[in-house]
C-alpha cells in the first residue's frame, strides 16, 4: 500500500474560526490514520500562488484520505475554516 498525502496551501482570514477548525481536524485526521509531516513552518514559493500556511499530512491509503475528508468528524470541522480561510486542498498518492 502506497499511501497517500493531503496537500493543503491556505491564507488564514480568521485566527479564532481557524484554530477552532485545526483543533478538530487534527482530531479527525488522526482518527483516520493520518500523520502531519508539514504544518506551518518555513517555505519557500517558487513557483505559483503563494499562500502564508502549508500542511502536509501522510494517509495510509488514497481511499483513508479521501474517506477522512469526507467523514462528519472532519466537514464538521471543516464548518470552521469556510468564511475564516482561502484553501486549497488536493490529495495525491504517494509514488511508493
Amino acid at each position: 500500500m502506497a499511501g497517500a498525502y493531503w496537500i493543503a496551501h491556505v491564507n488564514v482570514t480568521d485566527e479564532a474560526a481557524y484554530g477552532e477548525y485545526a483543533k478538530r481536524a487534527t482530531v479527525a485526521i488522526a482518527d483516520h490514520g493520518g500523520k502531519f509531516l508539514a504544518r506551518g513552518g518555513k517555505y519557500e514559493i517558487l513557483e505559483g500562488k503563494d499562500r502564508a500556511r502549508h500542511v502536509v499530512a501522510f494517509f495510509p491509503s488514497l481511499q483513508i484520505a479521501h474517506d477522512c475528508y469526507y467523514s462528519d468528524a472532519y466537514q464538521e470541522a471543516l464548518s470552521y475554516a469556510k468564511g475564516a480561510s482561502e484553501r486549497d486542498l488536493l490529495i495525491v498518492e504517494a509514488a511508493e
